[in-house]
């Protein structure tokens, strides 16, 4: 098989937000992004879920982590899933609107404290893992993800842990990369990603929390393989 090869983006923002496991109702920001809302940042660009997935290598920082407290309006129902949406604009459910002010103690909007960081720039380096039987179409993916990423296109906007909070991005060449800031930190257990990487999936899927131990050392944040067992993940039927 053909090795795959090292896609990087720039990425920065105005405002940013990866939540920690709640210990409250209120939310309170990693220092750093995470690989979940890495690989999302790569996701929105280009993937093709039934044929690859993106494998985050490694986060550098070019800005200290800054904090800011907000106050924001939340929904207290989850917004639907993908597929969800295709039924209703497909006419083939009836659709359910979530109402912001309504009767109901278990709907409408709520408050909610957080804890975000403000200015935030990274360099992202991925890679594209193609499923079996795609191993072959390994370099059309790299040359499409390059085409769209040069003109900045992407199937939706990037955000930055919140989809209110966006993401904004440029492809970077091996003679473009500055170096990151000299910033140590421990962060310790961080969320890796809410799914399971180890098999094609649907945004239907059920939560698969996954977590690893993570240590910020002279910008450089070192991502480990999924199947790695530096990657912690749920007991089959615990």
């Amino acid at each position: 098989m053909r090795r795959s090869n090292r896609q990087v983006l720039e990425v920065w923002g105005d405002l940013a937000c990866f939540s920690q496991p709640p210990l409250s109702v209120e939310r309170f920001t990693y220092p750093v992004i995470t690989p979940s809302a890495a690989r999302g940042i790569f996701d929105a660009i280009y993937v093709k879920p039934s044929k690859f997935r993106w494998q985050i290598l490694e986060i550098e920082l070019f800005e200290r982590p800054r904090y800011i407290a907000l106050r924001r309006n939340e929904m207290k129902q989850k917004a639907p899933g993908t597929d969800t949406l295709w039924r209703w604009m497909e006419g083939r459910e009836e659709p359910e609107p979530l109402y912001a002010d309504t009767d109901d103690e278990a709907k409408g909007r709520t408050q909610r404290q957080t804890i975000a960081l403000k200015n935030v720039r990274y360099r992202l380096h991925a890679e594209i893992r193609p499923w079996p039987g795609y191993e072959d179409e390994l370099a059309a993916f790299e040359a499409q993800f390059r085409r769209r990423a040069e003109q900045g296109q992407c199937a939706w906007q990037p955000y930055l842990g919140m989809r209110e909070f966006a993401a904004y991005f440029r492809l970077v060449d091996e003679a473009d990369r500055a170096t990151p800031i000299p910033f140590d930190m421990e962060v310790g257990w961080m969320l890796y990603d809410v799914f399971d990487l180890s098999r094609p999936g649907t945004s239907e899927d059920k939560p698969f929390i996954t977590l690893f131990h993570a240590r910020i050392e002279g910008g450089r944040l070192q991502v480990p393989p999924f199947e790695s067992p530096e990657v912690k993940k749920p007991i089959p039927g615990g």
